[in-house]
């Protein structure tokens, strides 16, 4: 199986390439590991760091975490699982063997990283982990998908990736992919890992009121667009 970890990155200088370099460069069941840092029009030295630790770098300069991460599997064309994660130090990537797993052994097509019961202190603040825990149970109730976080750290594999059309550039573009996936039938498995706090600099979600509104007003408007919108049929459902 061979995997690629896309690492979505706006301004990550002091953090990207000391993350790359902590990226596993083997793990069970994984034939391959490449790494793509999509800097997402950094005023840094985000992509030289990157480049250094040996990662590949892919621009996006269209502001965006849904641009950033479209991009990152559209340079993915060799890859069979794809593991999507923070370029902030704040995941780590010795657990991402805990995401691969499910996959490998045919147990899942979707794997969350769940920060619910391992948050360090200091790392996520009140209103973060409010918004989650509203949008997780928004989840059961609207589409039966029982999660406790909407962590950005997970796995998928790439075809049924693809298969989702995804198309919200924004915020939103996790919870897109979950609910997608659960309209579709995938076998989704949530897992536990440990959220840490970033290594530096500052959040771009939840270090300022703009950006934790935004983000809340894209990942509430997804999760709640596609309730009411009629499903495919099962034709259309990604076929294991």
């Amino acid at each position: 199986m061979r995997m690629m970890v896309i690492i979505p990155a706006l301004n990550e200088a002091g953090n990207i390439r000391r993350l790359v370099g902590e990226i596993p460069s083997t793990l069970p069941f994984v034939s391959s590991i490449h790494v793509t840092v999509v800097d997402n029009g950094s005023t840094d030295e985000t992509a030289l760091e990157a480049e250094k630790a040996g990662a590949k770098v892919v621009y996006e300069p269209r502001r965006g975490y849904g641009y950033a991460c479209a991009a990152g599997v559209g340079a993915a064309a060799n890859a069979d699982v794809v593991v999507f994660m923070d370029g902030d130090g704040s995941f780590d990537p010795a657990e991402m063997a805990l995401l691969i797993r499910p996959i490998a052994e045919n147990r899942a097509d979707l794997v969350f990283g769940s920060r619910a019961a391992h948050i360090e202190p200091g790392s996520m603040p009140p209103h973060q982990r409010f918004g989650n825990r509203l949008v997780s149970r928004l989840m059961g109730l609207l589409y039966g998908l029982k999660v406790t976080d909407l962590g950005p750290y997970r796995a998928i594999r790439r075809d049924p990736l693809l298969s989702l059309d995804m198309c919200e550039m924004t915020f939103g573009w996790p919870v897109e992919m979950m609910v997608k996936a659960a309209r579709r039938d995938f076998i989704m498995v949530e897992v536990p890992v440990h959220y840490r706090k970033r290594w530096s600099g500052q959040s771009k979600v939840s270090g300022t009121l703009r950006g934790t509104l935004l983000a809340t007003y894209y990942i509430l408007g997804v999760t709640l667009r596609y309730a009411f919108v009629p499903n495919k049929s099962s034709n259309d459902k990604f076929n294991r």
